[in-house]
């Protein structure tokens, strides 16, 4: 049994529809939808791997469960097409419970990763730092694929809106490892699994250092999901805290329309080599 290929209007929602193979296995199709080149997404992948953990779970407890982190470690980029997700319960439990994940490519080991799941709280924080950013788009925002330009890339699968002054890579110009953005899914909320691929949704900080952008592989990534996302636009912000030879990290957060912080991420990850 194979994935469907589903165009329903909304591009997340269909992008991680799997198929049960018995057994704990799950199969998904990596289309050209999300992608970045001829490779899917990252984002996308730890939202496969979250999707098959939780289906897992559930089929173990008769509970639906949310994602509470999502870790993975990139061994290699899968291409566009059909990949396997192997699941194994690691722990059950009444507040916290885990799952291993194996995203698998022909007979290659593309991804593994651990699911660690639970109930996300729907009270207020009792302290949360305040961001002085705003949650939703400016007047002035950037969009990077106008109205009047056919969609291509990620502008295709969900909506994208850049501050003016932020990204000075995309104006050719240099400047720190910081970047900024907006995102909201086409044709839906966003809901915690796109608050979990929001996690890895902005332009490499190192493209603002200079050289040419490229190709920059995530290596390992951990995400933590804070809360379920209200309707509307996701704010997120990322920055590197030291870019040394080929490496970089990049820390990430993502906050709601609400105000409320619904992901964190970091990841370690390698640079584009510059060119001479």
């Amino acid at each position: 049994m194979s994935a469907p290929s589903v165009r329903t209007g909304r591009p997340f929602s269909d992008a991680h529809v799997l198929a049960d193979l018995g057994g704990g296995r799950y199969r998904a199709e990596l289309d050209d939808v999300w992608a970045v080149g001829p490779k899917a997404h990252g984002g996308l992948l730890l939202v496969l791997l979250a999707r098959a953990a939780l289906s897992r779970l559930a089929a173990e407890t008769g509970t639906e469960l949310d994602p509470l982190a999502v870790s993975a470690d990139f061994l290699r980029a899968p291409d566009l097409g059909p990949v396997e997700l192997v699941t194994e319960p690691l722990k059950i439990g009444r507040t916290v419970s885990s799952c291993a994940v194996r995203l698998v490519q022909g007979d290659r080991l593309m991804l593994h990763g651990t699911v660690t799941a639970g109930v996300l709280p729907t009270d207020a924080p009792r302290w949360a730092e305040e961001s002085t950013r705003p949650a939703e788009p400016t007047p002035d925002a950037v969009d990077p694929n106008p109205p009047d330009r056919p969609a291509k890339g990620l502008s295709s699968a969900c909506e994208l809106r850049y501050p003016p002054e932020a990204n000075a890579f995309a104006r050719g110009e240099t400047g720190p490892p910081v970047m900024s953005g907006w995102v909201r899914p086409h044709g839906e909320d966003p809901d915690v699994l796109f608050a979990l691929l929001a996690g890895d949704i902005l332009p490499p900080t190192v493209f603002n250092l200079g050289g040419s952008p490229g190709w920059a592989p995530t290596v390992q990534l951990t995400a933590l999901l804070r809360g379920h996302p209200a309707p509307g636009w996701l704010r997120v912000d990322s920055r590197s805290e030291a870019v040394v030879g080929t490496w970089f990290d990049e820390d990430l957060s993502v906050v709601d329309s609400s105000g409320r912080l619904v992901c964190q991420a970091r990841q370690i990850a390698l640079a584009p080599l510059p060119r001479d």
